[in-house]
């Protein structure tokens, strides 16, 4: 579980593909690294990986093809940035809110509109995720949590300062870019909750009213 907050901009040193469709990713982030041990969780632009090897500043990851294929890990080259996060720990305080690591789909950046303190940037997302996107609500871009400014059908906007637009990779996106999503998980649960109530109604009600007359 992670929280969305930003620890380190690290840096993809390698891409290997492995046996299958599958890749071996090197990444250098000496704050995530200095206590990372095999099997810890570290987010890789919201995409929650574990650790196999630590090394001067680096570790490595296993990606599987599912993975690459889900998110925008895939396209990711030596050199790129990456936005990184450690597994939270107990105890500690939630700055952003619950993230899984679990990427629900890819977005596009499609507009950036840059103000005095801030910048609007606007996002383009899978139809099946625009129901869970709403205004004020939270969603984690490439591993970073936001709070939604505005929705539309199928896009959103979000607001960045000028902390997130330092220390993160979404102040150097371009229009076109790629970008991992994941929408809040509450509102999943709510949709599988009252999904299934409503089903229950149904079929309750077909049984105590056959014919449909009350």
């Amino acid at each position: 579980m992670f929280t969305g907050i930003i620890e380190e901009l690290g840096e993809i040193v390698q891409v290997a593909p492995t046996a299958g469709d599958s890749a071996l990713l090197g990444v250098r982030g000496p704050l995530v690294t200095s206590d990372a041990r095999h099997g810890d969780s570290i987010a890789v632009n919201g995409v929650c990986l574990t650790v196999v090897e630590v090394a001067d500043g680096v570790f490595t990851a296993d990606v599987m093809g599912e993975t690459l294929r889900r998110s925008a890990l895939g396209a990711l080259r030596p050199g790129d940035p990456v936005n990184l996060e450690r597994a939270a720990a107990l105890g500690s305080r939630l700055g952003g809110h619950l993230v899984q690591g679990h990427v629900d789909g890819v977005g596009e950046l499609i507009s950036r509109e840059p103000a005095e303190q801030w910048e609007t940037v606007r996002f383009r997302l899978p139809a099946a995720l625009s129901r869970y996107v709403v205004e004020k609500g939270s969603i984690t871009i490439d591993g970073v949590s936001l709070t939604v400014a505005a929705v539309g059908a199928d896009e959103f906007a979000v607001g960045l300062i000028p902390t997130t637009l330092k220390l993160t990779t979404l102040g150097a996106k371009g229009v076109g870019d790629p970008v991992n999503l994941e929408v809040d998980v509450l509102a999943k649960y709510v949709e599988r909750l009252l999904g299934d109530r409503l089903t229950d109604a149904d079929a309750s009600g077909a049984t105590a009213h056959p014919g449909g007359v009350a």
